[in-house]
């Protein structure tokens, strides 16, 4: 099912659909685009009571239907190819950075998928930019001259997520939270904000990065990989409410 309505009248559209599908999986599958500019891949969705119950791989999410801006086609924003390490895009950048601020490449990588899908001229509805999605004045901060120059961009997101996993003494759920939500949400609520928006992203990029680390592993044994012998492992632990 196909739906491409107003503001005005797109919620309106849903609810119609809602009830004729009740969840069968459409022809393609479909991606949520909420108000902060994120795309979630769904495989089914419905509009019961003002919120969205978004069929997901992995299960279900719910979130206020005010925070749904649109819902496109899967070709509108492709999703990312299967994962294979050796061949991922900007490699070597990635690698130089995980080498530089000791982060695990395959973290990076995971992050990059989740934030631009590995589009460099990426921008989101909060003015985020390139393949990290860093926002003007984080870049500013960070030294960066070309926010959509990939290796300026990649080194000063690595550089950041390295400063959030010491913050966070390597808690992979709340580094992750910090990067999508800001450090001062994390520290309003004390754990990963209850926000559908970040709930998703990082159980998101977790299981990405658990996809790339074992398939790193595979490739990798019995020799070494290619990430930093020395590279920061990150703890992976379940946000709160996932």
């Amino acid at each position: 099912m196909r739906l491409k309505a107003s503001r005005r009248g797109f919620a309106a559209a849903l609810a119609t659909a809602a009830v004729c599908t009740s969840f069968a999986a459409p022809a393609r599958a479909e991606y949520v685009v909420l108000r902060s500019g994120q795309r979630l891949h769904v495989t089914g969705y419905r509009l019961l009571d003002g919120k969205y119950r978004l069929q997901m791989e992995g299960g279900f999410v719910e979130m206020p239907g005010e925070e749904v801006a649109a819902i496109e086609p899967e070709e509108v924003f492709i999703s990312a190819p299967p994962v294979a390490t050796s061949k991922s895009p900007f490699r070597d950048l990635i690698e130089a950075a995980a080498s530089r601020y000791n982060v695990d490449a395959e973290l990076i990588s995971s992050v990059i998928a989740a934030e631009s899908n590995f589009d460099p001229k990426a921008i989101s509805r909060r003015n985020a930019r390139g393949l990290m999605q860093l926002l003007p004045e984080t870049a500013t901060r960070l030294g960066v001259r070309n926010i959509f120059d990939p290796a300026e961009n990649i080194d000063a997101g690595t550089h950041y997520l390295s400063d959030l996993l010491t913050q966070y003494r390597n808690d992979l759920a709340l580094t992750l939270a910090a990067y999508n939500a800001g450090p001062l949400r994390v520290q309003q609520y004390g754990r990963v904000p209850p926000f559908a928006e970040t709930q998703l992203y990082v159980r998101k990029v977790r299981t990405a990065y658990a996809k790339r680390k074992a398939a790193t592993n595979v490739a990798s044994k019995p020799s070494t990989g290619a990430t930093p012998s020395n590279a920061t492992t990150a703890v992976v632990t379940s946000p709160a409410g996932s």
